[in-house]
């Protein structure tokens, strides 16, 4: 394989984790600042300003991660880790239409709930593969974590 093509799927990796980004900050965009902040929320809710660094740099390190898996394509049979990928991916890329779209907490919540056991599931299939490339699914992992308690907590406050 040529040493540009490795970093042409790369680039596309990223490409793709930035537009679920996009997608997610299309529905977010309105809602944030009209409805969400009208939520009554935990005391322990980080700052508004605080999600859209974070998640960029969620979204690189999980272009990152998954790109090192690819790369072992030769030596491990990788297409049900990068399919298991795919699938948290698109549960990722449901939560913004769901909680913010819809202003609907308890359907965010029945996406994210599934999407915190998809993101473990592919940490611990990549780390069968790279276990650089599941430790940089961790923070994201975590911050899932975290999310799901913000979003249960915002749900059980609002209803």
């Amino acid at each position: 394989m040529k040493n540009w093509n490795v970093w042409i799927v790369l680039a596309l990796f990223i490409a793709v984790c930035l537009l679920v980004a996009g997608f997610g900050g299309f529905f977010t965009a309105g809602s944030v600042r009209q409805w969400y902040p009208q939520l009554d929320k935990p005391s322990w809710t980080p700052p508004s300003w605080i999600f859209g660094p974070v998640w960029t740099a969620l979204y690189l390190m999980m272009a990152v991660a998954a790109w090192l898996v690819w790369r072992k394509g030769e030596l491990f049979s990788v297409g049900s880790a990068l399919g298991l990928f795919i699938f948290q991916l698109v549960l990722n890329a449901a939560w913004s239409p769901l909680f913010f779209g819809l202003k609907n907490p308890l359907a965010g919540l029945l996406d994210i709930v599934p999407l915190w056991v998809a993101i473990l599931a592919t940490m611990l299939s990549f780390w069968r593969i790279s276990p650089a490339a599941a430790i940089l699914l961790l923070p994201y992992w975590l911050w899932v974590s975290f999310a799901t308690a913000l979003n249960f907590a915002i749900w059980k406050m609002n209803r």
